[in-house]
């Protein structure tokens, strides 16, 4: 293939030009130009939200998994106890993260292919009473289920616990409007649903708490309101931050601007999704989870029954006509997943469907 491969997964992600030219200046990490670029992107975040009033954002260096781990080490007093509601892979690492940091946490399991039941949040919640807080995925790309952000905000605040959600792979597609809910902490990273680079999460934290997160953390690197308090008195990062990944966010963001924000960016991520459901529900493969659970922004499909299918081919093959899929799966039964975001559009979506319409075909499917 001439161009670069289109990546499918749900991060990191296929960038435009523009992003990646964004990268080519060096800049001095504490330098007043570069502060006033980390400045404007904080604010661009907090201007996504619609959460000025209520919210603060920090960033922090590092995966998103960095900043989910910090977000609970932050805002999760040592004392708190998180019930994580699990339906997938991401979920479990939030509850590992939490045990290992030494948080007390009970984990309530639900089936990987349905979205979260409020009623049984509901139930856990007061059958026990020394839950201080939620943490949920809003959606958990493991199985690519989107869960109902919105319900659970006003089922935490109805029975006075906290909210901290992980928003990786949703910010920036799906309607997240700090008017409408409320939580505690709510996470995203930059090379998701903004169309950056990977290297940077970013957490806002709802003011009304924030000074009951001071010394919450086991950690230096991943205490959030030291970060945030040493942002405010300098305008600096704390330690060396990832400077051509922030330059490319905010290029980045600037894109996201210009494309209509977030309806627009959903609107296409909503086409993409549509045009590989059809496409790929043509070549007779089903989509592993029920339509009203599935989110644009990576979908899984049933592998199929043949025996003559085998992953490695199938991944091998469609990486030759120029597209990576995530290399294995994370759900219990046999799977793979496709996504739909990224600097991509219908004509990429199309192009997919017949580089695996040709692997099928080669595989005898």
């Amino acid at each position: 293939m001439d161009r670069d491969n289109i990546l499918l997964t749900p991060g990191p992600l296929t960038t435009t030009l523009r992003t990646k030219l964004a990268m080519l200046k060096d800049w001095g990490s504490w330098d007043t130009d570069f502060n006033a670029i980390t400045a404007k992107v904080r604010q661009q975040l907090l201007d996504i939200i619609d959460g000025h009033d209520d919210y603060v954002v920090v960033p922090l260096q590092g995966s998103g998994t960095f900043s989910v781990e910090a977000a609970i080490a932050t805002v999760l007093p040592r004392a708190g106890h998180l019930l994580v509601l699990d339906n997938g892979a991401y979920c479990k690492r939030m509850a590992k993260l939490a045990t290992m940091m030494g948080r007390r946490t009970t984990v309530l399991s639900s089936p990987e292919n349905e979205s979260i039941n409020l009623t049984r949040v509901e139930q856990a919640i007061i059958e026990n009473p020394s839950i201080t807080h939620i943490g949920l995925i809003h959606c958990e790309t493991g199985a690519g289920v989107v869960n109902p952000l919105l319900a659970i905000s006003e089922l935490c605040k109805r029975l006075g616990v906290g909210l901290i959600v992980d928003a990786m792979s949703s910010f920036g597609a799906l309607p997240i409007n700090a008017k409408d809910l409320t939580f505690d902490a709510l996470v995203s990273a930059s090379g998701k649903c903004l169309e950056g680079v990977p290297g940077m999460g970013f957490v806002f934290i709802r003011k009304a708490i924030l000074d009951t997160c001071e010394g919450n953390s086991h950690s230096l690197a991943l205490d959030l309101f030291d970060q945030y308090a040493y942002m405010e008195r300098t305008g600096q990062w704390r330690f060396t931050p990832p400077t051509h990944v922030v330059a490319a966010l905010a290029e980045a963001i600037q894109q996201f601007i210009e494309e209509g924000g977030q309806s627009a960016r959903l609107a296409r991520y909503t086409e993409n999704s549509k045009i590989l459901l059809e496409g790929l529900g043509e070549l007779g493969l089903k989509p592993f989870l029920k339509d009203e659970d599935i989110a644009p922004i990576i979908i899984t499909f049933l592998a199929p029954s043949s025996a003559n299918y085998d992953f490695k081919t199938f991944y091998n093959t469609v990486k030759a006509e120029g597209f990576l899929l995530y290399p294995g799966k994370l759900t219990d039964i046999e799977t793979f997943r496709v996504g739909c975001i990224g600097a991509i559009g219908a004509k990429e979506m199309h192009q997919v469907v017949s580089a695996m319409a040709l692997c099928l075909k080669q595989m005898n499917i």
